[in-house]
């Protein structure tokens, strides 16, 4: 089991590997270095394995599935999380991993937001979903954590051999943090500086059909982490809905004693019992939700054990 191991996830960044295997080298001496190339055409693979990494290699695209392939195989008391494109300072590194391993933080959150991130960021629309996204889940899962999208992170043993990961893409880090604040992990942000990628260095990110994938994250993992709000959000609007179509028909009944829209009164009649189902399932699941953490805490214990004994090892 290593100490630290610092998790480069890489596309295309010939560019750049090369600095930044080398600042962290330079920040995390005992560290291992790990670059895992997802099917890289330019020889990033090559450059960082130069500078002293240990390149390893994932053949499915995407950063969810490229963090899925580290987290299986790599055993460390400490993980540190990174881009491989150079706008992440390895310098803030030391920082997180004390945290990790003095504190007992499960994950430590590299705060862009808070700093220089909407200075150095060019593009307005990926600002505008960073801040839409924090506000987003902070409000719905009632957390406090300053940066959701942000690739640099500082992790421990338990929480990566606990975390189940779905996510194939960019919405990795969104389910990062939902889960640790479902799961009641302890989080702690540590503000970082935020450098706009170099000349000759190119997103990976769109801003609109990534976008719109981290926003369909969100609502899927409310609807599974918190599952009475959201089918109580269905069967009120649905209610709303059969109110104001049965208000005319039930008035006009009143005045009339006949019921003369009779399809419009069956409509309501269904929508209302569909608004009883949702309330009810939305009971149901978040009482298997409830078994579910306690099932974790349970494992989360058995893990602590073997964690234990690995780290006397």
């Amino acid at each position: 089991m290593d100490r630290i191991a610092v998790l480069l996830p890489c596309y295309n960044e010939s560019n750049t590997i090369e600095k930044v295997v080398k600042d962290f080298h330079n920040v995390l001496p005992e560290a291992v270095i790990y670059v895992y190339d997802n099917n890289s055409s330019d020889g990033t693979d090559n450059i960082a394995r130069s500078a002293g990494a240990i390149v390893r290699y994932e053949y499915q695209q995407g950063k969810g599935n490229v963090i899925r392939r580290m987290f299986r195989d790599i055993d460390a008391e400490c993980y540190i999380m990174a881009d491989g494109d150079d706008t992440y300072p390895a310098e803030f590194a030391r920082e997180m991993v004390e945290k990790v391993l003095q504190h007992n933080v499960d994950m430590v959150v590299g705060d862009r937001l808070s700093s220089t991130y909407f200075m150095e960021n060019k593009r307005p629309f990926h600002n505008f979903g960073n801040s839409l996204v924090r506000g987003t889940i902070n409000n719905l899962f009632k957390s406090n954590i300053k940066d959701i999208m942000t690739g640099y992170r500082a992790f421990s043993y338990l929480f990566v051999k606990t975390f189940p990961i779905l996510s194939k893409g960019f919405e990795i880090e969104t389910e990062m943090s939902i889960h640790a604040v479902d799961k009641n992990m302890f989080v702690e942000n540590v503000i970082i500086e935020y450098r706009d990628r170099p000349d000759g260095s190119v997103s990976k990110l769109n801003t609109y059909s990534d976008g719109v994938k981290v926003l369909k994250t969100i609502l899927k993992l409310y609807k599974n982490y918190k599952p009475f709000g959201f089918f109580f959000a269905l069967a009120l609007i649905l209610t709303l809905i059969g109110g104001i179509f049965f208000t005319p028909v039930f008035v006009e009944f009143l005045k009339t004693g006949v019921v003369e829209k009779i399809p419009t009164l069956i409509v309501c009649g269904f929508t209302m019992l569909a608004a009883i189902q949702s309330f009810f399932a939305g009971l149901i699941l978040s009482t298997m939700t409830q078994k579910n953490r306690q099932d974790f805490e349970v494992d989360l214990h058995h893990m602590s054990d073997e964690y234990k004994k690995l780290t006397k090892n």
